[in-house]
């Protein structure tokens, strides 16, 4: 019988890196992946009759203890777990109001996916026409509310127009997006870097979180004025996502004044 161990040491990944194989025990099709978390490997095969999984320490070279503290230089290559699918292709989960899944029925939900192991409904980050990342959002009270799958600082966004609206969340992007609008959703996180370096590509950008979080809307805004030439605030008096007519006038003001 193989030994596994040494199978994944073999694999000589560095630190941060992440494999996705054919299972070596049962043979499943890419369905083995290995991660070297800082020093520790992770193994484990997501085929439901393999119950191969594991974990063990490796030795860190001087050069990986140094790296550790260095910016990535390149996009890490990134690939959706296999147990992520369409979530058109489930029937079971369309026309019931499973917490965040009612909201898709109000918007367009063909290239939305679905995570099967974890419950959550998943939007894929794009950059460059190539997905670098996904968001997983759980449907109930599992934590965390919202997952990364990825270790890109890409923003998940929706739409085409030259006019970023950040808002809180994918559907509230989602609802905003179109050919005017990009929306850019949050995710509850605060304005990473590489989410502001996203926004200078905008000619304009309106920041419009959720009412209860105004503080953290100027503070976002005042922050975005050092880098963007034209920022605007919506206070809004609901959740944009509920498209309040109010709001979304307010919104269509903003822009063209």
């Amino acid at each position: 019988m193989i030994d596994i161990k040494e199978y994944v040491d073999n694999l000589d990944l560095k630190i941060g890196v992440s494999k996705r194989l054919n299972c070596p025990i049962c043979n499943g099709y890419k369905t083995f992946t290995v991660t070297n978390n800082i020093g520790t490997l992770l193994w484990n095969c997501y085929k439901a009759s393999c119950s191969i999984k594991g974990n063990a320490r490796v030795r860190l070279s001087v050069d990986d203890i140094k790296n550790m503290h260095k910016e990535p230089t390149e996009e890490v290559e990134f690939e959706l777990p296999e147990y992520i699918f369409p979530l058109h292709t489930r029937s079971d989960m369309r026309g019931h109001s499973y917490g965040y899944y009612e909201w898709l029925e109000l918007i367009k939900c063909e290239d939305i996916m679905y995570d099967i192991k974890e419950n959550r409904v998943v939007f894929v980050i794009e950059k460059d026409n190539k997905i670098v990342d996904a968001a997983g959002r759980a449907n109930g009270r599992a934590l965390p509310k919202w997952k990364r799958y990825g270790k890109s600082n890409v923003p998940y966004s929706y739409g085409k127009g030259d006019i970023a609206v950040v808002v809180e969340d994918c559907i509230s992007a989602y609802v905003v997006g179109n050919n005017i609008y990009t929306g850019v959703a949050l995710l509850g996180t605060s304005l990473l870097d590489g989410y502001r370096d996203f926004l200078t590509n905008f000619s304009k950008v309106v920041v419009a979180l959720d009412p209860d979080a105004l503080p953290k809307t100027l503070q976002i805004a005042k922050e975005l004025k050092g880098y963007v030439d034209n920022v605007k605030v919506l206070k809004l008096e609901d959740d944009i996502k509920y498209r309040n007519k109010t709001d979304i006038n307010n919104l269509k003001e903003l822009i063209w004044n």
